[in-house]
């Protein structure tokens, strides 16, 4: 524990905590996982995407996530990748702020054993 003043630790952490719970009631959709945007060869032999890779189909995008402990993968639309784009970054931005607010407490639980002996 540092020399600080126990009293304006706790201010402060508490302070950061209220931020930190500001913060997570803006979020909406959240979905841990990855988004991949890929590009395929069909299966003609003589389509154009065998050779060249610039006229391959797609982009196609999937999304893998784990459930029930398994790798779960499905296709979704374009329309789906852009939500599912923020919710993911939405997700690691609140298990971000979730480590923060666990240091924060951390420190409040410190400050206050600190200041009653």
């Amino acid at each position: 524990m540092s020399k600080r003043n126990p009293e304006k630790v706790a201010i402060q952490a508490r302070e950061h905590i209220s931020r930190i719970r500001d913060m997570l009631a803006k979020i909406d959709y959240l979905c841990s996982g990855t988004l991949l945007k890929t590009l395929m060869k069909c299966g003609k032999p003589n389509c154009r995407c065998q050779q060249d890779p610039a006229a391959r189909h797609g982009p196609y995008y999937r999304w893998g996530h784990m459930k029930a402990g398994k790798l779960v993968q499905r296709y979704v639309s374009p329309e789906q990748a852009v939500v599912l784009r923020q919710a993911i970054a939405n997700y690691r931005r609140v298990k971000k702020l979730l480590r923060a607010w666990e240091v924060d407490t951390e420190r409040l639980i410190d400050a206050e054993a600190s200041s009653n002996p």
